[in-house]
């Protein structure tokens, strides 16, 4: 962006909440079924019909109120919003306005930006606040009509809103990405993106630097990757700074991004609250949520991420940044800590699950749950390099074997491919001798100071063990025989 410019930027978050029902029914939440199966009779509002709010949704937002250190509202008001789209069956959707069960909070993030180095900030929340997801207009499917799938009314949703306080796309994909760990952590959410479970509108400006005053905002819906969140934001305040040096002024409206072209397009001029007519739903009881619940539900949270970085950082004596890596779900750090607890390299543990373990999951593009070589068998493998078993070379393709379902633990395809590394100093210096035999030329050029030529020699010779020797044992016996 031109350094003429400030890029103002505030996000709101419809994160889906994982309950086994919705919101004001009991129809099912789980994703897939044929379409219209999962509509009941209160979600569509037919006449006749009182919704009854979800306790498990009102814990999922108690839950996230406490981890981001909020004010949980000891009273709120479910609203209802007016507005008609194809997909809204019953022309308002209820959520909340003025009285929201979750208020203020911060959220602190790391930033790795473009160029720099990486810094942490912190984000104030406006609010969290509960209300029902709409259905879904199909488009794809048919020719000139569009199909409706109402399944999705009704699912019970948290929306987080944060202060305009973010000033590049790479703060706000920060801000999504520590966000979308952190419901998953808590268990609020499942995080699946593709299927919609946590959404971001940006909400974007820009203003010129230094001034105090916003500009004109514009919002653009429905971003379900943190790839499109930064390129729909880039654009778009790219598309503002144009039009505004070209003379033209930004109007308030709502667009959506095309990925496919790169671009942000219109969709409606932007509502104002007054537009959405406002107004208590008069079949919801005020929401009262006493203080011993909330008591409760914080005594039953897990351990938090900033608590858990910290611990890492003083108990087992990693680096910030280790911590950071580690903790980004929980069942990586639940991972680290099981290698950790029977190694007494701490470090090593953290080495091996941020670079193998981690690189393979990535490869194979799956989570840690789904990883195939279980801890114990990572702290084994450490373990066989601290005794000198095998070096740290070999113990590297011993987990891609185990990855790979080659063996049912690391000693026994350490056993089975004759991976023991050779330890015994005489066998390694006759190794070092035919070596220096025969590469006489290397020989020279590290005596006349070109240290490359040594490590070429250190290369043939544990070419010649196929990667078996010490290594340690093959520089100090090289070394001595060059001397």
């Amino acid at each position: 962006m031109p350094t003429s410019w400030e890029i103002v930027i505030g996000l709101e978050t419809h994160v889906q909440l994982r309950t086994a029902s919705k919101i004001f029914s009991g129809a099912s939440t789980a994703f897939g079924a044929a379409p219209n199966t999962q509509a009941s009779v209160i979600d569509l509002a037919l006449p006749g019909t009182l919704p009854v709010l979800n306790r498990g949704a009102v814990e999922c937002a108690i839950r996230f109120g406490i981890a981001v250190e909020a004010a949980i509202a000891p009273r709120s008001i479910f609203a209802r919003k007016n507005y008609f789209y194809p997909d809204l069956p019953k022309g308002y959707q209820i959520s909340q306005y003025e009285l929201p069960v979750v208020q203020g909070g911060t959220l602190q993030f790391s930033v790795t930006p473009r160029t720099g180095e990486p810094y942490w900030k912190t984000v104030q929340l406006t609010r969290a606040h509960l209300e029902e997801d709409a259905g879904k207009s199909l488009h794809e499917d048919y020719r000139g009509m569009s199909g409706i799938d109402l399944n999705r009314a009704g699912t019970p949703l948290l929306e987080i809103v944060s202060e305009p306080q973010m000033r590049s796309s790479a703060e706000a994909v920060a801000y999504a990405r520590a966000l979308h760990a952190l419901v998953v952590w808590l268990g609020v959410c499942d995080g699946n993106m593709q299927e919609g479970s946590f959404r971001c509108d940006a909400n974007v400006s820009v203003r010129p630097a230094g001034s105090e005053t916003f500009g004109t905002r514009v919002e653009i819906k429905n971003l379900n990757s943190f790839r499109f969140l930064q390129q729909a934001i880039d654009h778009e305040a790219r598309r503002q700074i144009e039009r505004i040096e070209d003379g033209g002024t930004v109007v308030q409206e709502t667009r959506l991004y095309d990925p496919d072209r790169d671009e942000t397009r219109a969709m409606r001029s932007k509502e104002d609250a007054m537009d959405y007519r406002y107004f208590p739903d008069p079949d919801l009881l005020p929401l009262e949520i006493a203080a011993g619940w909330v008591e409760t539900v914080r005594a039953q949270l897990p351990e938090l991420p900033g608590a858990m970085r910290e611990r890492f950082v003083r108990d087992y004596g990693l680096s910030a940044q280790d911590a950071l890596v580690l903790t980004a779900s929980r069942e990586l750090a639940a991972y680290f800590e099981e290698v950790a607890a029977v190694v007494a390299d701490r470090k090593a543990a953290a080495n091996w699950v941020m670079g193998e373990v981690c690189a393979a999951l990535n490869a194979a593009e799956v989570g840690i749950d789904r990883c195939p070589v279980p801890a114990t068998e990572v702290a084994a493998l450490i373990a066989r390099v601290a005794d000198g078993t095998v070096n740290l070379k070999t113990a590297k393709d011993v987990f891609a074997l185990l990855w790979a379902g080659e063996g049912v633990s690391a000693d026994a395809v350490i056993e089975a491919k004759g991976l023991k590394q050779i330890s015994d100093s005489g066998a390694i210096e006759a190794i070092v001798d035919a070596v220096l035999a025969a590469h006489p030329v290397a020989v020279e050029e590290y005596r006349a100071g070109k240290q490359k030529a040594f490590q070429a020699l250190v290369g043939q010779a544990m070419k010649a063990t196929r990667g078996k020797a010490n290594p340690q044992h093959v520089n100090e016996i090289l070394r001595r025989k060059l001397g």
